[in-house]
């Protein structure tokens, strides 16, 4: 029916963000909120429900995508998201993915390829011809999560300290993180332990720094400079490790936050030897592919051209 409604929903461990749209491709309505990664964060499932309130008991809605973060890693809270979704929208023919399935299926738009993730946590996810999927990395902060922007935020945090220390060179880095976060720089221990101790969130909290990291690299601070080029051979090797899947010549795309860096994305061409190409849809774009195939709507360029328009808009 032309008035068929779908949902896309894309979460990740900093942000979630839930789209309505039309057969069109015209987004209709959003909300967004925080983060809803279940490994880091208690309270995602109150985070999740409480944006999408207003979406629940749309007449016109006929299919859901929900592409969350940490899906089909932990058993256990695979089942929960699952769980989540089918009660919060009853009937409705509905689909729980990786967030970072969902991103490459919008990046690609269901073809194959590579994608490089590098957000709060990272992930590099490959899909072959007969779309096959492959993954590395995607293990968490604990473990894992190498080249993201928690990886870097918490390698500052350790340089910073080390330089202040006098066990590492100075780096401009020290003086312009308190300055950023307005602590003491007089009182270092008890400023920043006591910053760290109060977040929210550890994990969103201290990814949020990769920003300053990449503003005091692009100034020449040598030791920013070469946190952005350590996250570069990171992600370099998530790529390496993952190529066999879809050819040594698969195109290659990138999506998250720290990719906003263009130090970061340079780096990372130079080690994979060739440019990525643009991504044709955000990753909320993703989520709503993979909802619209639920229904078996024509995904033409029009589609495509739509949502990326809208998606985007939408996701800034």
């Amino acid at each position: 029916m032309d008035n068929d409604l779908i949902l896309g929903i894309d979460g990740g461990g900093t942000k979630m963000i839930a789209t309505l749209a039309d057969r069109s491709g015209r987004i209709l309505r959003t909300a967004r909120g925080g983060g809803i990664n279940p490994m880091d964060n208690p309270n995602w499932r109150r985070e999740m429900d409480g944006q999408l309130a207003s979406f629940i008991g749309e007449p016109r809605l006929k299919a859901v995508a929900a592409a969350l973060p940490a899906y089909g890693e932990v058993a256990h809270l695979s089942e929960r998201q699952r769980e989540a979704i089918s009660q919060a929208f009853p009937g409705v023919p509905q689909l729980v993915l990786n967030d970072v399935d969902a991103a490459h299926l919008g990046a690609f738009a269901g073809g194959p390829g590579i994608l490089i993730l590098s957000g709060t946590g990272s992930m590099a996810w490959a899909r072959d011809t007969e779309g096959n999927s492959s993954r590395a990395g995607g293990w968490g902060d604990v473990i894992g999560d190498e080249g993201s922007a928690y990886w870097i935020g918490r390698a500052t945090l350790s340089l910073v300290s080390q330089s202040l220390d006098g066990r590492a060179p100075p780096t401009a880095l020290a003086e312009a993180l308190f300055d950023h976060l307005h602590l003491d720089i007089s009182d270092p221990v008890n400023a920043l332990a006591g910053w760290v101790s109060g977040l929210a969130s550890q994990r969103s909290g201290i990814a949020a720094l990769s920003v300053l990291v990449d503003r005091v690299a692009q100034a020449g601070d040598a030791a920013a400079i070469s946190l952005i080029e350590s996250a570069a051979d990171e992600l370099a090797r998530h790529f390496t490790a993952i190529s066999h899947a879809s050819g040594p010549d698969a195109p290659w795309t990138y999506a998250g936050g720290t990719f906003a860096s263009s130090l970061l994305l340079a780096a990372l061409e130079r080690r994979i030897g060739r440019p990525p190409v643009p991504p044709r849809l955000p990753p909320i774009g993703g989520a709503l592919w993979a909802a619209a195939q639920l229904l078996g709507w024509p995904l033409d360029e029009g589609w495509i051209g739509q949502i990326a328009a809208t998606a985007r808009r939408a996701a800034a």
